[in-house]
């Protein structure tokens, strides 16, 4: 009996592979770009796992030209890009990894936060400039200490951002459609308020929201209009959340200090009318600006736990096993028949 075959969509650390060789027969994708989706149904159409991963998109089509497939388990928490209704009606488990993501996003968070306000970009380039002439009273920025913070969104990344803020000294405010328990928001210090309050008070703005079709576009030109005269708007969570010609208009009027973003609407796949890029607006504005190339989990011993559970996932499914991850309930039928 043949052994299954394995597609890595993306580079993998190599003892995530030495795994996976004890399931099947492993594809890998050795370079650090990107498959493109034809070359990637091309390599699946004879698969029966998929470790996928952020630039992928899985839909009907793709699972109807890939008839073996049995699991898409994604090395990645939110998966608008994947179709789990579609996967579900085709037989194929669809798995995430919900936990691992959560700390260094949050990290990253609070980086962001402080090289926007306190001008760390500004100032390497002043220092690589050679007009560095010693101390000057210029680049006075904003700090944490005595700030008021906003986090629209209170899930696991918004936790975690809070626990890190807690010894900054800043007054933290959420708003979420669910409260926290009174006693969770007096441990992480904590204040809920409706929308409007948080964006008249808030110094700091930090989107901390799931992509869903009632938050795409979520920060547009009313909320931004809305929000503190030369507030710090932060995203971590996902680019489509924001309105990114509005947050331009938004810097350019003075209304926005500044943007800082991990994230960008053209990497929503799923999304019809995504744009090609960044917004060339946002990329002019250098001073006001902080961008990071999607950086959230991008430490070294986080990504390979990620690919970690991804793979015991995929592995978990095609030894006939209910996959931990799984954000789906498929028929066996396929997987008894191709068994």
């Amino acid at each position: 009996m043949s052994r299954p075959k394995i597609v890595l969509s993306s580079w993998v650390h190599p003892e995530v592979i030495e795994f996976l060789e004890t399931v099947g027969e492993v594809v890998p994708h050795e370079a650090r770009d990107v498959l493109s989706p034809e070359e990637l149904r091309r390599r699946c159409r004879d698969a029966q796992g998929l470790m996928a991963f952020m630039p992928d998109r899985i839909d009907e089509s793709f699972l109807a030209d890939c008839p073996q497939l049995r699991v898409v388990a994604c090395a990645l928490k939110g998966y608008d890009n994947f179709d789990a209704a579609a996967c579900t009606r085709r037989g194929v488990w669809l798995t995430i990894v919900p936990d691992r993501l959560t700390s260094p996003t949050a990290e990253l968070a609070v980086g962001l936060m402080i090289g926007l306000a306190r001008n760390i970009l500004p100032g390497d380039r002043l220092v690589r400039s050679g007009a560095f002439q010693g101390w000057r009273p210029t680049l006075y920025g904003r700090g944490l200490d005595g700030s008021v913070v906003g986090l629209v969104g209170l899930g696991a990344v918004g936790k975690a951002v809070a626990r890190r803020l807690a010894g900054f000294q800043a007054t933290l405010l959420y708003t979420d459609r669910v409260a926290l328990p009174s006693d969770e928001e007096r441990a992480l210090n904590l204040g809920r308020v409706d929308e409007p309050e948080l964006l008249r008070r808030s110094d700091f703005i930090l989107l901390a929201l799931p992509l869903t079709s009632d938050t795409a576009g979520r920060v547009n030109a009313h909320f931004l209009a809305a929000a503190k005269r030369g507030a710090f708007l932060i995203n971590i969570a996902r680019g489509s959340l924001v309105d990114e010609a509005a947050v331009a208009d938004a810097l350019e009027s003075g209304r926005l200090g500044g943007y800082a973003a991990d994230v960008f609407a053209f990497e929503d796949w799923a999304l019809d009318g995504r744009p090609a890029g960044v917004d060339e607006r946002l990329r002019q504005v250098a001073d006001r600006t902080l961008f990071t190339p999607h950086l959230g989990s991008a430490v070294d011993a986080v990504r390979r736990d990620i690919e970690f559970e991804a793979a015991a996932s995929l592995a978990q499914v095609l030894r006939g096993e209910v996959p931990a991850g799984a954000v789906n309930r498929p028929s066996p039928v396929r997987s008894e028949a191709a068994s």
